[in-house]
């Protein structure tokens, strides 16, 4: 029996775009570890953060690659606001419909403003999450413009893995 599509799924086949599906372990649970157990560069994997602003009430959306670390002054510059917060996890599932460690930005029960680390301008595809754990969408920026407006931002931080 095939498993239930998630909105992300749904959402890109509606618009016709061109994307792969790749599965993993969802007992993995570490980006890094996610893109070793696919075989792929870890800049080129990316999660997907929410945070809020006090300030504006806002929330916003960031994907960065799993082998960095979100910078909040960066963010908040990006989308012109004084300070960002991540959300509480479980605000998460409420807000997004996604849980943490699926959240996609495709999908989400709510239009969020969307920013990418620039660094996703250096591969032809990236991979985000599918909505679930274990599951990764190969993808290109085109692509994923088709369903998420975006921008692009030097938001990140190199961690070390």
């Amino acid at each position: 029996m095939a498993e239930a599509k998630t909105n992300a799924l749904r959402i890109l086949e509606q618009a016709g775009a061109k994307f792969e599906t790749r599965t993993y372990d969802p007992d993995i649970t570490d980006g890094v570890g996610v893109a070793r157990t696919l075989g792929e560069d870890v800049e080129s994997v990316f999660k997907t953060l929410v945070t809020y602003s006090e300030q504006s009430l806002e929330n916003y959306v960031f994907v960065i690659p799993v082998s960095c670390t979100l910078d909040l002054k960066k963010a908040a510059k990006a989308v012109g606001e004084k300070s960002v917060h991540m959300i509480l996890e479980k605000k998460l599932l409420p807000l997004t419909g996604y849980v943490h460690g699926g959240c996609s930005p495709v999908g989400m029960k709510k239009t969020l403003r969307t920013v990418i680390d620039e660094s996703a301008i250096l591969f032809d595809t990236i991979f985000i999450s599918g909505g679930r754990r274990g599951l990764q969408i190969e993808i290109s920026l085109e692509e994923l413009g088709k369903v998420v407006p975006f921008t692009l931002a030097d938001i990140a931080i190199q961690s070390v893995y």
